[in-house]
C-alpha cells in the first residue's frame, strides 16, 4: 500500500483515502470507530487490541495515520508514540483517549504525537483530527485546547507590552485559522491565490499580535475561537 502511494500523482495523493490503522483494547470501540471511518471514506487497513500488536499492524500496513488509544496492554500509547518515531517516522500518530489531563496531553506531543482526541467526541472531531495531521498539521481536541490554553492571558501580556491589542486582518485571521486546521503554507498560498511567502508573512504578523510563539499555540488558539469545529 505505501509503495502504492508514493507513485500515485499529487493529484491521485489528495482524492486518494486516508489509510489509518487503529490500536484499542475495548472491540466495541474499535468497530463503532472503524464504521466510522469508512462510512467518511478512510480506508482502515488493521486493527489491534494491544500496544504491541498495534505496532506491528503499523509497521506491516505503513498507514497515513496511526490511531492509538493511551492506555492498552502490553505497549501503552506513550510508549508506542515514541516507537513509531523513531521506527516509522512517516506514519503520523493520533491519540484517541477519555484521557483530558493536559499532563498526558503534554506527554503525548512530547512523544511525538500529532493528534490528541478525546472519545467522548470522536463523533464530531476525529474526522477533522485524522484530516489534519495526515496533511502536517497538529490537532488539539477543543475541549483540551480550553484547558492548555487562556487566549486572555497572552493577549493581556501582549497589551502591557504594546498599549493594545491590534486586531487581525482578515488574510491574517485565514492564514492562522488555515495553519491550525493542518494546511500547509503551500496549500493556503494555492487556495488564497497568494505567494507563499505571503502566507509566511500573513502568519508571522498575525502570530505576532496574538502573542503566539509554536504551532501548538496556533492550533490552541484556534481552538478557542472555534475555528477547528467549523469544518
Amino acid at each position: 500500500m505505501s509503495t502504492e502511494l508514493r507513485q500515485m500523482t499529487s493529484a491521485e495523493r489528495q482524492t486518494a483515502p486516508i489509510t489509518c490503522v487503529i490500536g484499542d483494547d475495548h472491540p466495541a470501540v474499535l468497530d463503532s470507530i472503524s464504521r466510522l471511518l469508512a462510512a467518511r471514506g478512510f480506508d482502515v487497513l488493521a486493527t489491534a487490541r494491544d500496544g504491541e500488536d498495534t505496532l506491528r499492524a503499523i509497521e506491516d500496513h505503513s498507514p497515513q495515520v496511526g490511531i492509538v488509544d493511551l492506555r492498552m496492554p502490553g505497549l501503552n500509547g506513550i510508549a508506542l508514540a515514541k516507537r513509531l518515531a523513531a521506527e516509522v517516522p512517516s506514519v503520523r500518530v493520533l491519540v484517541l483517549t477519555l484521557h483530558e489531563d493536559r499532563a498526558y496531553v503534554n506527554q503525548a506531543l512530547q512523544a511525538g504525537v500529532r493528534g490528541y482526541a478525546l472519545k467522548r467526541s470522536a463523533t464530531e472531531n476525529l474526522v477533522h483530527a485524522i484530516r489534519a495531521v495526515s496533511l502536517g498539521g497538529l490537532y488539539i481536541d477543543p475541549a483540551i485546547a480550553d484547558q492548555m490554553f487562556d487566549p486572555d492571558r497572552r493577549l493581556n501580556r501582549k497589551s502591557s507590552r504594546s498599549g493594545g491589542v491590534a486586531e487581525l486582518t482578515s488574510r491574517e485571521a485565514e492564514v492562522l485559522k488555515r495553519t491550525a486546521q493542518g494546511q500547509t503554507n503551500k496549500e493556503i498560498a494555492r487556495d488564497l491565490d497568494v505567494s507563499v511567502k505571503s502566507v509566511e508573512t500573513y502568519k508571522a504578523r498575525g502570530a505576532e499580535k496574538l502573542g503566539l510563539g509554536a504551532r501548538t499555540d496556533i492550533v490552541r488558539y484556534a481552538s478557542t475561537q472555534g475555528w477547528l469545529a467549523a469544518i
